[in-house]
C-alpha cells in the first residue's frame, strides 16, 4: 500500500487529481471551506488574536481547500493567516502565492489543522483471523490474489485486542495503529489550538465483519490492487486515533459526524421560502443553490456520514461544535 500510493510511481506521487477518481466535500461545494473558514474564525479568537495564525492542510491535493478558506475567511484574520499545504504531489499551478508547499508536517503549529481525507490513505496491514489464528494477508502487487502471510506483529496483536477484535475465521481488521501514529504526530506539533481529522470512519461498536480496503479510479470504485493505479484506501477507526491525540497531548476532544458538525457550523440545506421567488428572484436561486450544496455535504447517508474527530490542545473547543454530543 505504501508502494502503490506512495512510491516512486504511486498514485499520489505522479500527482494525480483527487477530484478525477473520487467526489470529496471540497469538490461538492466551496460551502466547505466556507464553514471552516468560520471555525478558524472562532479558533482565532479563542488564541487571542495573534499576529500569525497557522492553517495547515495535511493531505491537501489540489490545495482547493486552502484556497477556499483564503477566499471566505474574514479579511483581518486573513492578513494573519500563515497557510500551509502538506502534499507529496508537486505544487500545482495556480495556487495563491502565499499558500507554503511542503512534503512534511511543520515543527509547531498555534492555529488550526485540517486533515481532510488523509488518515483513510495512510498504508496499514490487513489481519484476517483464520483457523490457526490471525494472520496478516499478504497482497500480489500485479494481480491483487491474496495468502495468508506471518503472524501479525506484537504491536499489531495489541492494538488488534484493544479496537477491533476478531472472532470468527474469515473475520477481516485493518490494523491502524499507522494512523493513530500519524495521528498523533499532528496533535504533538500544535503548540495552541484546533486539528480536525474528516474521514470515512467507524467505531469499535460498528467495525465492519470484512473490513473496508477498496480501490478508486475514474470515479469508480475498483479492487484495491496496489500496483499504483488507483487509489487504495480503507475507513480509520477514528475511535481509536481519539484516545491517541489525547496521549499525544489533546486537552479537548469531540468525535462526532459531519452533518452534525457542519450544521453547527451554519448548514442547514433549508430551501428559501418560495415567497422569495417572486420577491428577489436572484436571491432566491442563490439561496436555492446553497440549500442544495448543503443538503449533499449533510447528507447522513454520503458525505453528511462522514466521522469528524476535532481536538484543541490549549483552548477550549469551539462553542460551535462544543453544543454537539460526541457519538
Amino acid at each position: 500500500m505504501e508502494r502503490a500510493l506512495y512510491g516512486r510511481d504511486g498514485f499520489y506521487r505522479r500527482g494525480e487529481n483527487p477530484g478525477d477518481h473520487f467526489r470529496t466535500s471540497v469538490h461538492a461545494s466551496p460551502r466547505f471551506a466556507e464553514a471552516l473558514a468560520r471555525l478558524l474564525g472562532e479558533v482565532d479568537a479563542a488564541l487571542g488574536h495573534p499576529p500569525r495564525v497557522d492553517l495547515v492542510d495535511v493531505g491537501a491535493g489540489s490545495g482547493r481547500l486552502l484556497a477556499g478558506i483564503l477566499d471566505a475567511v474574514d479579511p483581518g484574520l486573513g492578513a494573519r493567516l500563515a497557510p500551509t499545504a502538506v502534499e507529496i504531489a508537486p505544487r500545482p499551478p495556480g495556487l495563491p502565492g502565499r499558500i507554503a508547499w511542503r512534503a512534511d508536517l511543520p515543527d509547531a503549529v498555534t492555529g488550526m489543522v485540517i486533515a481532510n481525507e488523509w488518515l483513510d490513505n495512510v498504508p496499514l496491514d490487513v489481519v484476517e483471523q483464520t483457523s490457526s489464528g490471525p494472520r496478516t494477508v499478504l497482497v500480489d502487487p500485479f494481480t491483487g490474489d491474496e495468502r495468508p502471510g506471518p503472524e501479525p506483529s506484537d504491536e499489531d496483536r495489541r492494538w488488534l485486542e484493544r479496537w477491533w477484535p476478531l472472532r470468527e475465521p474469515g473475520d477481516r481488521a485493518e490494523v491502524g495503529h499507522p494512523r493513530c501514529a500519524a495521528w498523533a504526530s499532528v496533535i504533538g506539533r500544535l503548540r495552541r489550538g484546533l486539528a480536525v481529522a474528516v474521514d470515512y470512519s467507524h467505531t469499535l461498536a460498528s467495525r465492519p465483519v470484512y473490513g473496508t480496503l477498496t480501490g478508486y479510479r475514474d470515479g469508480a470504485a475498483v479492487p484495491a490492487v496496489p500496483d499504483g493505479s488507483c487509489d487504495v484506501t480503507a475507513h480509520v477507526a477514528l475511535d481509536a486515533c481519539t484516545t491517541a491525540g489525547e496521549e499525544a497531548g489533546a486537552t479537548a476532544s469531540l468525535l462526532t459526524t459531519q452533518r452534525e458538525a457542519l450544521r453547527a457550523l451554519g448548514l442547514t440545506g433549508t430551501r428559501p421560502p418560495v415567497e422569495m421567488a417572486h420577491s428577489d428572484p436572484r436571491a432566491y436561486v442563490a439561496a436555492l443553490c446553497a440549500a442544495g450544496e448543503d443538503a449533499e455535504l449533510i447528507d447522513p447517508d454520503g458525505l453528511g456520514g462522514f466521522g469528524w474527530l476535532a481536538q484543541t490542545v490549549g483552548i477550549d473547543m469551539p462553542a460551535s461544535l462544543a453544543v454537539r454530543a460526541s457519538v
